[in-house]
């Protein structure tokens, strides 16, 4: 499932190439012809997410809100403005990128540069029009040869202007809503550091996890708790704190409590960035690109099972909680 990081880089891409255009909208696979026709030939105004869910805004007070789920990706075709770690994914956004990044750059503390030699963070690169991989069958990087290109599988939203086409398939939630609406969906969300960095949010994490006899490893996941966060960062985010995951929030210690927002802040930020889940610090420029551009030099303990702990030795543990994979160390998390 996409984590925060990914969500905020999608909205991106909208706020670059959709944001201030004319878009038109339809259902290819037919399930969302109604809210489809209801966005239909109006200009999009706004891109924001919220945790792992996003919403575009659009003229006359219409939003489209989208929760990816477990299965839900967007593909972007056309002149595509993109970052390497695009590029990487062949076009397709919100599936958990996890098969890495190659950097060109040869200095790790840029990040990631595309061709024209610009940052990520601050742009997604010059428009190139191509088709970035819409189905497993096709080539990577396919050649548009045709505008727009023909739907390929179950896209059940088309978002279309006049030189780029976002293609959605498979999210757990897809609806319009008016104004209000989005309001009550997003007051039901934990703070996100991306977008509320301030004392407020982090005070309300912490009073909500400090009186929770809730294990930990849990309300890291609740989305109502805190936003954005999956089973990557929930599982980094805990070995970084040297916290047991089955430790009951109101008996984490206040001042541990506040270091995982902080630390969620920092990671979530360096996903944003990079695309990657990047969770090593401290990493020389060797480790760093080997890191990004492969999970198993990128994390501590998150698909780690069976073997040693990157500090101790001891092997690292898998468990199931809350019907999700957990990994642990548990000499170090004791």
């Amino acid at each position: 499932m996409p984590e925060g990081h990914s969500v905020h880089r999608i909205t991106r891409q909208f706020e670059r190439n959709f944001v201030g255009h004319v878009v038109h909208a339809s259902s290819p696979q037919g399930r969302f012809a109604v809210g489809a026709a209801e966005i239909d030939g109006r200009r999009m105004t706004d891109a924001r997410a919220v945790g792992k869910q996003m919403f575009l805004g659009f003229e006359g007070d219409v939003w489209l809100r989208v929760h990816l789920g477990m299965y839900g990706a967007w593909d972007f075709a056309g002149e595509i403005r993109m970052d390497a770690t695009i590029a990487s994914a062949n076009g397709r956004m919100g599936q958990t990128n996890q098969r890495g990044t190659f950097l060109d750059a040869p200095n790790p503390d840029a990040v990631v540069f595309d061709d024209a030699g610009e940052n990520s963070l601050t742009s997604i690169g010059a428009p190139r029009r191509t088709r970035l991989r819409m189905a497993e069958s096709e080539k990577e990087g396919a050649r548009i040869e045709t505008f727009p290109p023909e739907p390929i599988g179950q896209v059940r939203v088309r978002l279309l202007t006049d030189t780029i086409v976002a293609d959605l398939r498979g999210p757990t939630a897809c609806e319009v809503l008016d104004p209000v609406q989005v309001e009550q969906t997003v007051a039901k969300l934990g703070p996100d550091p991306l977008l509320d960095p301030g004392p407020d949010a982090e005070e309300r994490f912490t009073s909500v996890v400090r009186r929770k006899p809730t294990p930990i490893g849990l309300l890291l996941m609740d989305q109502n708790v805190v936003a954005g966060i999956g089973n990557v960062y929930r599982a980094e985010l805990l070995f970084r704190s040297r916290l047991n995951p089955h430790t009951p929030g109101k008996l984490v210690p206040e001042e541990l409590v506040r270091g995982l927002w902080k630390d969620w802040a920092k990671l979530l930020r360096i996903g944003v960035e990079t695309g990657q889940m990047m969770t090593m610090d401290d990493l020389d420029p060797e480790a760093y690109r080997a890191a990004m551009a492969s999970r198993d030099d990128r994390h501590w303990v998150y698909k780690r099972e069976g073997l040693p702990c990157r500090v101790c030795g001891t092997h690292i543990v898998l468990e199931e909680m809350g019907a999700r994979k957990l990994y642990w160390c548990p000499k170090c998390q004791a």
